[in-house]
């Protein structure tokens, strides 16, 4: 009884949903294209003007940045790169900073990566492993808990 009615507590919040997407109007149901008039097909606003294409050089760069282009190639040397360049350039130099970290990142894990598997098989040659080195740390521990009891008890002994 108790599953019917959670099934039927589920089945009404996805039907308050659906509606509430289809009140919104988020569902499109069937894709149909618009009926085009001819007052549609002609454009409200004239053409603009045409202009350059190219972006003003509004945004100086700071040191990091100028580090960038150079690294990335964009410029040969500090004194190439001007005053002021566009933000775009800083953006396409920055991204291609952060794809060539991530692949250095990558082949850094790789390394790290194979240089734990070879000293791994180094210490498996060595008969070397981390259930022994466990349980002679336990073994130790064990030792020096007795010592201390050992050293405890005589010390209460002395005292009385």
């Amino acid at each position: 009884m108790n599953f019917a009615r959670s099934g039927l507590a589920v089945g009404n919040l996805v039907a308050q949903r659906c509606r509430q997407i289809t009140e919104m109007g988020f569902y499109r149901g069937m894709c149909k294209k618009p009926t085009e008039t001819k007052a549609d097909t002609q454009p409200a606003v004239p053409p603009h003007e045409p202009h350059h294409t190219f972006k003003l050089a509004t945004f100086r760069p700071s040191n990091m940045d100028r580090k960038f282009l150079i690294w990335t190639g964009r410029f040969k040397t500090p004194d190439q790169i001007p005053e002021f360049v566009s933000y775009e350039m800083i953006e396409v130099a920055r991204n291609r900073m952060r794809i060539k970290f991530c692949y250095a990142m990558i082949a850094a894990t790789l390394a790290g990566c194979a240089a734990m598997i070879y000293l791994g098989k180094q210490a498996a040659h060595r008969n070397e492993s981390l259930a022994a080195y466990n349980l002679e740390k336990q073994a130790r521990w064990r030792e020096e808990a007795k010592r201390e009891r050992e050293l405890n008890a005589d010390v209460s002994q002395k005292a009385q």
